[in-house]
């Protein structure tokens, strides 16, 4: 020790609730009794003493929740001195060195607790001359507190900063941790639209805001936010009961503390308050005395995050050794055994048991005695052992010494920086196996067991473990769940479901509606090669080239392609009546060579006509051609076949229309016919079939026609066609066919009253008439119709082209072979019979 100016002590000593004597003293602080009441403090009027009870005033009603002691702080304090006594029993932790401990009572609020704290700095003597080793060395184990403390039970987030607390320890994970594992839990479960409360503290607000900014991340909206105090009106705490019993949520995130919930199921116990899944923080997750009959109709089916429970080997047997006799002197010890029996040691109070003293704690099942799940108790057990390690460091205790007993070296002075390195450096095991060290910010590994409110056989309230969080693993696995039921709110397996909008199936995404939170949405279908493969899509994804979306939109399939085969109904039809006319040209030319020597079939020219029934047959197959998947070799073939086919058609006709002429004039007196008219006549069609094929030949030496993929006319599908490769030779190979046919009808047409019986220009012109209206119908068809239809107009073109040719030009003929073969003769078609008659 050391000489100091005499200090007076203003006011009156404050008193620990249990005290002991050492070389070393730790204090702690617990809320043994949690309120204080509430009063006005004045400038000119002594303070009344504080006085801590446990009883909560409403403005309009009082609601009762009397206890005078805290079995769950009593025990956490009793705790505390289990370990101390362990320490100094202990040959290898702080050897020869004894530490004593001073335990207040925080009351739970911030006055107290400040109180009690300087408690601790000032001593017990109203004056003293000497400042010693012991106070320089004393320690908080509790929340708030100004001396280097570790605590075991404050969470906020806050405390991790160093900058503001620099001497901050504890042994319970921050909030930090807790409120991200929280909203990864309400992720998990697929609740995104939830409503939230919270303690008006530290605790409470920074937790919450720490949740509520996690939560928005991972897309879970907020519907209402809400805080209660200790210090809450009645009207208040009315209010946000109210507030969460008409909220649409169906899960409530309550990040309060125990006073908190006290407060909060009373007055929803009072408005009937049911139906709800509560997510609860570690605070009150876990308290026995929540759960109970009283409140299972709110709480049943709960979860949420506790801290890990532990064993604490010795514990028991030390807490059911409490008594009055360790200490008669202390009225503590009294009351909680007044408490805990329901007795009285003051015989004067009627309708009061008289307490003996030889009541058993082993018979009393309560929170003091309850040691199966250590939760808090534990970090209670973890902060004074890691004071007691930090202590034995910095005293080098066994350096000097062979001996590990060995005393300590006591420094005369202790730095305080060099007490809060020494704590920051601890790293040991219990005995347990636990290890126990502090992180940069002084917090400890983050590790949460996640509970459940289940009914265990005989009807009680048991904390399930369902699953755990660990903040040290890889990020996106810190959360899992360990295969066991869940019970929820609905006493049953089927988890409820808490969402603004239900979710959107594949094929649709969401659509934000103006005014609402992004939970709230409304789901639209995908649009025409979009799909979306999930659930809750936030947008749709198109499809890649070559592919589109299916009917439901929820998966990307190959374009149909498009071109007219054989097998569809369309395709077999025109396929059809191609063959069908074929077939029919070719039984006209037999018909025509079985007549050959006929007078009809001679007059009609049969060297041109057999050509020209050649040339239809050819006509009718080159459709054919159109039919099928396009190649190289169909893309060409079908283009060439077709002008080269009509070409020598229409060559045929207009050879035959000039014979027709020629003819006529070759009875006209003076006029002869030329004796070369035969070879004439094969020159004719020659050249000008010769001609198409040069142009035909041209364009497929410049740009031959190919086949196309055709994914611009319709985007869900592609359509398999035949480009032309080069448009101009396509156009002049069509247009050279409409000259000829043109030159034909206006030969037909100037040769159609020739006086004959038989005038066959008549049937040509009328046969010519019908191919023009069929192809000049065709350019605005072929240019409109849409994929595979275009080509079924180019078919039906050439079809219907061609019957009309053949039945044109041949139909009458064959009416007279076959049916009226007395009109087949020379004089009946040179007209000679119509002469006699006259």
């Amino acid at each position: 020790c050391y000489e100091t100016a005499l200090c007076e002590l203003l006011g009156s000593p404050v008193l620990p609730l249990l005290s002991k004597k050492g070389d070393i003293t730790i204090g702690g602080a617990f809320s043994v009794y949690t309120q204080t009441p509430k009063s006005s403090p004045s400038l000119t009027e002594t303070p009344e003493p504080l006085i801590c009870s446990r009883y909560l005033l409403f403005l309009k009603e009082t609601i009762t929740l009397f206890y005078r002691i805290s079995f769950r702080e009593f025990q956490f304090a009793q705790t505390m001195m289990f370990a101390i006594e362990e320490i100094n029993n202990s040959s290898s932790l702080l050897p020869n060195v004894s530490v004593g401990y001073k335990i207040f009572d925080s009351c739970g609020s911030t006055l107290p607790s400040t109180r009690a704290a300087m408690g601790l700095i000032n001593g017990q003597e109203r004056t003293f001359g000497k400042t010693c080793t012991a106070f320089c060395i004393s320690f908080c184990i509790f929340s708030l507190c100004f001396l280097f403390q570790i605590s075991h039970f404050s969470t906020c987030a806050c405390l991790s900063n160093r900058k503001v607390h620099p001497s901050f320890f504890r042994t319970i994970p921050s909030d930090y941790y807790q409120s991200r594992a929280l909203a990864q839990l309400v992720k998990y479960f697929g609740w995104t639209w939830v409503g939230a409360v919270r303690s008006d503290n530290d605790y409470g607000n920074n937790g919450m805001a720490t949740f509520i900014e996690a939560a928005t991340k991972e897309g879970i909206c907020v519907e209402y936010s809400e805080a209660i105090s200790g210090s809450s009106s009645y009207e208040q705490v009315e209010r946000v009961v109210r507030v969460i019993k008409t909220g649409t949520a169906k899960v409530l995130v309550a990040f309060l503390d125990s006073d908190g919930m006290d407060i909060l199921l009373e007055e929803a116990l009072r408005q009937n308050l049911t139906g709800l899944q509560w997510v609860g923080s570690e605070s009150w997750i876990t308290a026995h005395h929540l759960a109970t009959m009283k409140y299972s109709g709110i709480l049943y089916g709960s979860i949420g995050f506790a801290i890990k429970k532990a064993k604490v080997a010795g514990l028991q047997d030390f807490l059911l050794q409490v008594h009055p006799s360790q200490d008669p002197q202390n009225h503590i010890l009294k009351e909680f055994w007044e408490e805990t029996f329901g007795c009285s040691f003051q015989s004067s109070l009627q309708g009061t048991k008289q307490c003996s003293g030889s009541e058993r704690l082993r018979d009393i099942k309560n929170p003091f005695t309850d040691v199966s799940e250590l939760r808090i108790s534990n970090n209670v057990y973890k902060a004074v052992y890691a004071v007691a390690h930090a202590m034995h460091s910095m005293l080098k205790c066994g350096e000097n010494s062979e001996t590990v007993n060995a005393s300590c070296t006591l420094k005369s002075i202790l730095q305080p920086k060099e007490v809060v390195k020494h704590i920051q450096d601890v790293n040991f095991s219990l005995k347990s196996g636990e290890k126990v060290y502090f992180d940069e910010r002084g917090d400890p590994a983050a590790t949460y067991q996640l509970v459940n409110w289940q009914r265990n056989p005989a009807g009680d309230i048991v904390f399930v473990v369902v699953g755990s969080y660990d903040a040290s693993l890889q990020s996106g696995k810190e959360f899992t769940m360990n295969g066991l039921n869940i019970t929820w709110v609905t006493e049953s397996f089927e988890r409820p479901v808490s969402v603004c909008s239900e979710s959107c199936p594949p094929g649709f995404r969401q659509a934000m509606i103006k005014g609402k939170p992004i939970c709230c949405f409304s789901c639209i279908t995908c649009a025409a090669g979009e799909i979306s493969n999930s659930t809750n899509s936030a947008k749709c994804s198109p499809c890649p080239l070559g592919y589109w979306s299916n009917e439901d939109h929820n998966k990307c399939v190959p374009k149909v392609i498009e071109f007219l085969s054989y097998e569809e109904t369309m395709g077999t039809l025109l396929t059809a009546f191609s063959l069908f006319g074929a077939g029919l040209t070719l039984v006209l030319l037999f018909v025509f060579f079985w007549f050959r020597h006929t007078p009809l079939v001679k007059a009609s020219n049969s060297e041109l006509s057999f050509l020209l029934l050649f040339s239809l047959t050819l006509c009718f197959l080159c459709s054919l051609t159109f039919i099928g998947r396009p190649t190289d070799w169909s893309c060409m073939l079908r283009h060439v076949a077709f002008g080269i086919a009509f070409a020598l058609c229409i060559s045929c006709i207009l050879t035959k229309t000039i014979t027709v002429v020629i003819a006529f004039k070759a009875r006209t007196p003076g006029n002869r016919v030329p004796q070369c008219l035969a070879s004439h006549q094969r020159m004719g069609v020659v050249g000008g079939t010769f001609l198409q094929v040069l142009v035909c030949v041209a364009w497929l030496a410049q740009a031959p026609p190919f086949p196309h993929k055709n994914t611009i006319y319709a985007l869900e599908r592609i359509i398999l066609e035949c480009n032309l490769g080069s448009s101009i030779g396509f156009w002049v190979v069509l247009g050279y066919i409409g000259l000829l046919a043109v030159l034909c009808l206006i030969l037909a047409f100037l040769a159609r009253k020739l006086p004959d019986n038989f005038n066959e220009a008549k049937f040509i012109t009328f046969s010519m008439l019908i191919f023009s209206a069929v192809w000049v119908t065709f350019i605005p068809a072929y240019v409109s119709s849409p994929g595979k239809f275009t080509v079924a107009v180019e078919i039906f073109a050439i079809l219907a082209s061609s019957f009309g040719l053949l039945f044109c030009i041949f139909a009458p003929k064959c009416y007279i072979l076959l049916l009226k073969p007395e009109r087949n003769t020379k004089s009946h078609i040179m007209g000679r019979d119509l002469q006699k008659n006259n």
